[in-house]
């Protein structure tokens, strides 16, 4: 199929379903991942960012694999 249209695609092919959610750079485990939240605490892993070749290897953080975590807070957040 080809769409010829002055409109961006971006608005042709829009997500409307509630999981659309915006990506998030996070650290886990001292390796930086772009994760897309699914859910409270939980995140399923887009891309993982590292210079090093064998953390991509490890199966457990492959795109599509899910992760939990508690939030961190700043300090001087009222964290008890």
């Amino acid at each position: 199929m080809i769409i010829y249209s002055a409109m961006p695609l971006e608005l042709i092919f829009q997500n409307d379903s509630p999981e659309s959610y915006e990506n998030t750079e996070v650290q886990l485990n001292g390796l930086t991942m772009l994760v897309q939240p699914c859910g409270v605490n939980e995140a399923r892993i887009v891309r993982l960012i590292s210079p090093n070749p064998y953390d991509y290897m490890n199966p457990s953080y492959a795109p599509g694999q899910k992760i939990y975590f508690r939030p961190q807070f700043g300090e001087g957040a009222g964290n008890p």
